[in-house]
């Protein structure tokens, strides 16, 4: 078990990547209590000064070594595209460090085993980034379901689609950076089905490849044994309203707002709509509960979170993998 962090002792955040998710979540960072960023790192030096300057950080550093061995960090958020973040992670970890990695938390199931591996003999904490499972009223589903409050739940409905003109230095139409419509966003409504349906027992794939060969717009129907089913949808082609749905026997839970980062919750069953609010209205972007859950564990000496617990985001990975291979789309070094 890794040393505990006391409750007086701030998270000393050091963050790889100086993009605009790792600005997003660095003023969320901020904005928690308990937490502090020390350090900003980027394969630019100037771009990480600027970063820095902007966000209030005290250091900036043009190496990612030079960060991971700095004696001022506890915990290090991986920024980058997918592709930096198996080699960046085990740089961090090598270095004792706890690690948050962004989303996806690796190209595919075998980097994503390795990091988690790899951090277990270090005694580190390590995480995928994955922020709708913190998600006020995401979780507040799992309980409102838990207590038969939709009785039993038979399916899940989910569409992410987002506009992108193809252009093939677009880092979402690049394969050689991890592009593609399953990676980027794709990863939301299947990490949602698996939330309230678990692993399916038949998936079939269907979609689209872009002109560099990238998954741009993809279907995926979940089945299972006892007949429940999930529909999920993605696409950088296309946007859409990006809803979620959970389907009971006694009613059904709506998502207002994109799903993964809800802006309400609505309860349909026999005595009517129940409505819950966003809890996180006005206090940021939302990563507030994913930033307290690394906190949270870091005290408690944990080396995964019970949330995002390590086998869940390798199974989620394996199923992208298969999805991938079904639509014939490789990452350079597969």
């Amino acid at each position: 078990m890794p040393e505990r962090l006391p409750d007086d002792h701030p998270i000393r955040w050091g963050v790889f990547g100086a993009g605009e998710i790792a600005a997003k979540v660095c003023a969320d960072i901020a904005r928690t209590d308990g937490n502090v960023i020390t350090g900003v790192a980027a394969r630019d030096g100037d771009r990480a000064r600027k970063f820095a300057n902007h966000a209030g950080i005290a250091n900036s550093y043009a190496s990612y070594a030079e960060l991971a061995a700095a004696d001022d960090v506890d915990v290090v958020y991986v920024a980058t595209i997918h592709p930096m973040h198996r080699e960046q992670a085990l740089l961090a970890i090598a270095a004792g460090k706890s690690v948050l990695i962004e989303k996806p938390v690796c190209l595919n199931a075998h980097a994503s085993r390795e990091v988690f591996d790899a951090a277990r003999r270090a005694d580190v904490f390590a995480m995928e980034a994955m922020w709708m499972r913190t998600n006020p009223l995401i979780r507040k589903a799992e309980r409102l379901i838990d207590d038969g409050m939709i009785g039993d739940i038979r399916a899940v409905r989910a569409e992410f689609g987002i506009r992108r003109a193809f252009d093939p230095d677009d880092r979402l139409y690049d394969v050689a950076a991890g592009g593609g419509a399953l990676l980027d966003i794709g990863i939301y409504p299947v990490t949602y089905a698996w939330l309230y349906l678990g692993r399916p027992d038949d998936v079939a794939v269907a979609g689209s490849l872009s002109p560099t060969g990238s998954d741009a717009t993809v279907a995926l129907q979940w089945d299972y044994a006892d007949g429940r089913d999930a529909q999920l949808w993605c696409s950088v082609e296309l946007e859409t309203p990006n809803r979620g749905l959970l389907i009971g026997t006694e009613g059904w839970i709506e998502f207002q707002g994109r799903f993964h980062r809800p802006d309400r919750l609505v309860l349909h069953n026999a005595d009517g709509d129940t409505i819950v609010d966003d809890p996180l209205a006005g206090h940021g972007f939302g990563y507030g509960p994913e930033i307290a859950e690394v906190a949270r564990c870091l005290r408690a000496g944990l080396v995964e979170s019970p949330l995002i617990p390590h086998a869940d985001t390798i199974a989620i990975m394996e199923l992208l993998d298969d999805a991938r291979a079904k639509l014939g789309v490789k990452y350079p070094g597969e």
